[in-house]
């Protein structure tokens, strides 16, 4: 069986993630959406809430299991039994800092492979910290994050929406 873990924070969790989760999905028999729990980091959604939206997000694809981690994803990845962490790439603003990464996740683990998926051109420009700004100014996300998505921003920047 060959399984991939998807590794993010997710926080929200954009069409462009649902795009890259959808199409790997498609090349490994089993997908691991690994939600990272980012000490470093200040989330704008709980581990729980972007567990929530994600799983919201791909029920529709049986072979994708979404779950939470804190630590090395090399370790995760091998707990998992998988074969190769998939990444998106945006931009070449993206490459070098996964390659980076790629290269140190190389080295921690040779028998896990590093697989780049070019994000789709319509999700080239889009991020989650770009799309928590527009929310957080009462802006119009539903081109770029699914509707319990877009609700839970507005909730949480407490914007009411019309319409």
């Amino acid at each position: 069986m060959k399984i991939s873990v998807c590794p993010g924070s997710f926080d929200p969790v954009t069409y462009g993630h649902i795009d890259i989760i959808q199409r790997a999905s498609e090349i490994f028999d089993h997908v691991y959406v690994a939600v990272l729990q980012n000490r470093g980091k200040t989330a704008c959604f709980t581990t729980s809430e972007r567990l929530e939206m994600l799983k919201d997000c791909v029920k529709h694809l049986t072979n994708v299991s979404v779950e939470s981690f804190d630590g090395l994803v090399v370790d995760y990845a091998r707990e998992k039994g998988a074969l190769a962490i998939v990444r998106g790439l945006r931009a070449v603003t993206d490459f070098e800092y996964e390659f980076k990464l790629a290269a140190m996740n190389r080295n921690l683990a040779p028998e896990i492979e590093t697989v780049f998926m070019m994000t789709s051109s319509q999700y080239s420009f889009l991020s989650s910290s770009a799309v928590k700004e527009v929310a957080s100014f009462g802006g119009d996300v539903s081109q770029w994050v699914a509707p319990a998505v877009a609700e839970r921003l507005y909730a949480k920047y407490k914007i009411a929406r019309k319409g």
